[in-house]
């Protein structure tokens, strides 16, 4: 059979529903093979749109989206969706065309060496100089983009290897167990926790596994034992559950490090380098005990005391189930610190303002969304907000990207969520700058017919970096812009818009938009001026005393 038949039946093996990509001329025997294939291509406006599209496919599926591309400038798009779905582990197919490599009619047109400029950002890239080898490729791309942790992997596929003649064969997808951590260090951990008087469980991004989920409840459940999570960690747990106390969107000088700072020892689930510190370990005597896959990479700031590598969830299963004697254990202090951060963090959730304030935004769409309803971030100052402000009650509900940290990619990975998830309501919050970056996907979104709500946070600033330039003392320069008609720019592409102009026009708008089918824009001026006061809380205030 030809080889790009045999490439997309080495990909129907392995269950792939999509392929999302801005094809090319080297991508034609491919893209015919594709015609008649059970996969649908999503055609998208930018390789961007398509690569963040697989790489929330693979963060919500556990299994690797797949995008295509066409080699040169087309592959060299692909370069910050695999930087995202590498940092954020979530498991993605990048397949690029290629000249031929027998036979070169046309010198070195358009050839960037993509195998090699995709080595530093994923787990595996290779070429495939033979048509007998597609199948085995696919195989072992598949594998290790799934295989802890997870990441994106990248196929070139020449021009003249597409065309080949080769055997027809499939191998069957194995999946594979992973070890379980020993009894010894099973019963050191059991000892240590034990022993502790303030332990906490912390939620890393590593965690969020859909058996994991179910293991941690558990665990929070039996023994009782408060817990906190990363920004990539949100919804893990419930965080509607009594024992939740925040999430650290903020690595210190946030109410909620006045129990990290009292813990004397933190059980660090899903540890992932690639986030921000939720805490700085310091030689004070906090023990940490590292819970993961793999050991910990050892730093300034993170060197555990104990490592339990093995699978996560039968980890925490074991350590819940042989833990006996709790009586050493006083959660006074979190109890009322968490009572001072919810305090501290609804101040201003009624605040009715216009423009609105990032808090009262982020009451508004926990309000209007139902329990399984989705939010998609861009990348901005309203990160934090969202982070520390919404809670999540089932994990991936709330999809911000706390590794790259990429502008560009709120847009497509709502859309994404949308088409996977047609039953649920989803929401892309964008910041003027980051929408602007993948804007043209609206098109896309139109096209596919999907029902979503996109809001734009419109300050006319690269707002994140404008907060950091006057908290670190500069004079404000070089940041400020104009933006297009967001109503009319949303209206050429078919999708609706609107623009509020009150805090009650906006909740009316998003109540009909969330109930109403198409693509639905709102140009939301939003109100950060209170960033810096509200944010630069020290710990040294009273409530870290109490």
């Amino acid at each position: 059979m030809k080889a790009s038949d045999l490439f997309v039946k080495a990909l129907e093996n392995e269950g792939v529903e999509y392929i999302f990509g801005v094809p090319g001329e080297e991508n034609l025997d491919f893209l015919d093979s594709l015609r008649n294939s059970s996969i649908k291509l999503v055609l998208t406006r930018h390789e961007q749109g398509a690569g963040f599209m697989a790489a929330t496919y693979g963060r919500l599926t556990g299994k690797p989206g797949v995008c295509i591309a066409t080699l040169g400038p087309g592959a060299t798009n692909f370069v910050t969706p695999a930087a995202y779905a590498q940092l954020g582990a979530m498991p993605m197919l990048m397949i690029t065309g290629q000249k031929p490599i027998k036979k070169s009619k046309q010198g070195q047109f358009q050839i960037v060496n993509i195998v090699d400029l995709m080595r530093p950002i994923t787990k595996f890239t290779k070429q495939i100089v033979n048509a007998n080898n597609i199948a085995s490729l696919v195989r072992e791309a598949f594998r290790l983009a799934i295989d802890e942790r997870p990441g994106a992997v990248h196929l070139e596929l020449p021009e003249d290897i597409a065309n080949e003649q080769c055997s027809e064969q499939v191998f069957e997808a194995v999946g594979s167990r992973r070890p379980n951590a020993g009894e010894v260090v099973i019963q050191q951990a059991v000892e240590m926790i034990e022993n502790a008087k303030m332990p906490l469980l912390l939620i890393g991004a590593g965690a969020n596994r859909k058996n994991t989920s179910k293991a941690l409840t558990d665990f929070v459940n039996k023994l009782e034992i408060p817990f906190f999570n990363t920004q990539m960690g949100k919804g893990v747990v419930d965080e509607r559950h009594p024992l939740y106390l925040g999430t650290a969107a903020l690595s210190d000088n946030d109410f909620l490090h006045c129990a990290i700072n009292r813990a004397d020892l933190i059980i660090n689930v899903g540890h992932d380098v690639i986030e921000k510190p939720p805490f700085f370990m310091e030689h004070s005597g906090t023990k940490v005990i590292h819970v993961n896959y793999f050991p910990a990479q050892v730093d300034a700031v993170y060197f555990p005391q104990l490592n339990v590598v093995g699978d996560i969830d039968t980890s925490v299963e074991n350590i819940a189930n042989s833990i006996k004697n709790k009586s050493n254990w006083d959660f006074s202090y979190f109890e009322r610190i968490k009572n001072e951060v919810n305090i501290h963090l609804t101040k201003y959730f009624e605040d009715t303002r216009f423009p609105l304030l990032p808090q009262r935004l982020v009451n508004i769409v926990r309000n209007q969304l139902p329990e399984d309803g989705i939010v998609t971030l861009d990348n901005g100052v309203y990160k934090i907000w969202f982070a520390r402000n919404y809670k999540c009650y089932n994990r991936n509900s709330l999809l911000l990207d706390n590794a790259l940290a990429t502008m560009g990619a709120g847009l497509p990975s709502a859309m994404l969520a949308k088409l996977i998830n047609p039953n649920r309501k989803v929401i892309a919050v964008c910041g003027d700058g980051g929408f602007m970056m993948n804007s043209q996907e609206l098109e896309t979104a139109v096209r596919l017919k999907l029902n979503l709500v996109v809001i734009i946070l419109n300050d006319g600033a690269y707002g994140m970096i404008k907060w950091k330039q006057e908290g670190m003392g500069f004079d404000n320069f070089g940041l400020d812009y104009a933006n297009p008609d967001f109503v009319k720019y949303a209206e050429s592409y078919g999708a609706y818009a609107h623009r509020p102009t009150s805090d009650e026009d906006f909740r009316n708008t998003l109540e009909k938009c969330l109930n109403a089918d198409g693509v639905h824009v709102i140009d939301l001026a939003v109100d950060y001026s209170l960033n810096h006061s509200i944010l630069n809380v020290l710990l040294k205030e009273k409530s870290c005393i109490l």
